[in-house]
């Protein structure tokens, strides 16, 4: 098996899953796989990838893992005593052949509070069952020399004493085995300058920080769950706040782009919340422009957060630390450029909420190819309404 743990998966699937068990717990959605790489033939890893989900549902927490969830500040008993009976239900993902040669059509649907938990770990088993058929030997010792020389550019650059990274590669990663082997590295040669990461099975084994907020979906689902679309960011982080009453305060800024999410992020979303998320777009311009938006509304901006995780390599993450660093506080999750930077070409792949309570809902992204909505017209629509050119 790949997946041996139901909490080898990203923390904000914990914290938003705790957010729908509070508040929607009747919601349903359905989610979409997409391979964003032209030309990879997947149809062959097929019966494994099935073998591996098969696998994965039969998984439960264990009492020991329960224990560490209970143990972070922010979860609460009831969510415990949830995860206790939860289980992933195999009915609600289909893995089918598509329509387009050599392409998978991977289709979850179901409550939202039971099928929440399925995006990262049948990410992390396709790049691995792939990676396990057209990459058998990478050349482990340059792989691990482009680590240690990652290590490098941030440990003798004094410059970057206040550096900090996370590792955010567990949808992308290479495999298992490697994911572990960057953190035991991170963890004995980066010191301070290694925040954490977002994989709460990694964060419990390896006795480090488990990191992370929310994610897309929350945002796009609450397109559908909202009083009113116009309201429906507003609302997202409202509700958001209400749950974690200051706790895990940084905002996702890319759901309907940057301009949207400045005209909703108020004086009061910019004192109440830690700070905010870039994960698409140009990210100097971002960070300029968030500074500048806390300027604006009275807030100083080195008492918050500017968080940097959209296709992160380190000499970029250090050209934005030099750029922000003594203006904010500043940190960098990095996914791929970690996880797997092995001498394969990496999947782009993704698995993103599509409908919820049977209403279409997107992403609608300043990185334009992260787009992702199966109907242009509730795309235009919504475009419309938050006024997105």
């Amino acid at each position: 098996m790949i997946i041996t743990s139901l909490l080898d998966t990203d923390l904000y699937k914990f914290s938003m899953m705790q957010v729908v068990l509070h508040h929607f717990p009747a919601a349903q959605v359905e989610y979409r796989y997409k391979c964003r790489n032209a030309g990879v033939d997947l149809v062959p890893c097929l019966d494994e990838i099935r073998a591996e989900i098969h696998a994965l549902c039969q998984l439960r927490f264990t009492q020991d893992e329960l224990d560490y969830l209970r143990s972070l500040r922010f979860i609460k008993s009831d969510f415990i005593d949830f995860l206790g009976l939860f289980h992933l239900p195999e009915k609600c993902i289909t893995v089918m052949p598509s329509a387009i040669p050599g392409e998978l059509d991977i289709t979850v649907k179901g409550a939202w509070l039971h099928t929440i938990l399925f995006e990262i770990p049948v990410l992390s088993i396709i790049n691995e069952v792939y990676f396990r058929r057209t990459c058998e030997n990478p050349d482990w010792d340059e792989a691990r020399g482009r680590l240690a020389e990652k290590i490098r550019l941030v440990r003798e650059d004094p410059e970057l004493a206040q550096f900090r990274v996370a590792d955010y590669g567990t949808r992308r990663r290479f495999s298992k085995a490697w994911h572990s082997e960057v953190i035991d590295t991170l963890v004995a040669h980066m010191g301070e300058n290694f925040a954490g990461t977002s994989n709460v099975y990694f964060a419990m084994t390896h006795g480090i920080k488990p990191l992370g907020t929310m994610g897309h979906e929350y945002l796009q689902a609450c397109q559908a769950l909202g009083p009113r679309l116009r309201d429906s960011q507003v609302f997202a982080l409202e509700t958001w706040a209400r749950e974690y009453r200051g706790d895990l305060g940084i905002a996702l800024s890319d759901v309907y782009g940057i301009d949207a999410f400045l005209r909703d992020f108020d004086m009061y979303f910019c004192k109440l919340f830690d700070g905010a998320r870039h994960d698409s777009g140009e990210p100097f311009t971002w960070g300029e422009r968030m500074l500048e938006h806390y300027r604006q509304n009275r807030v100083d901006p080195h008492t918050k957060t500017l968080v940097f995780s959209d296709g992160l390599t380190f000499p970029l993450a250090i050209q934005l630390a030099k750029r922000f660093l003594g203006r904010c506080q500043v940190a960098f999750g990095i996914g791929t450029n970690l996880t797997n930077d092995v001498g394969c070409t990496p999947l782009q792949i993704v698995m993103k909420m599509v409908r919820c309570n049977g209403q279409p809902v997107a992403k609608v992204s300043d990185t334009p190819e992260k787009t992702m909505c199966d109907d242009p017209a509730y795309l235009a629509y919504l475009r419309q309404v938050f006024d997105i050119r």
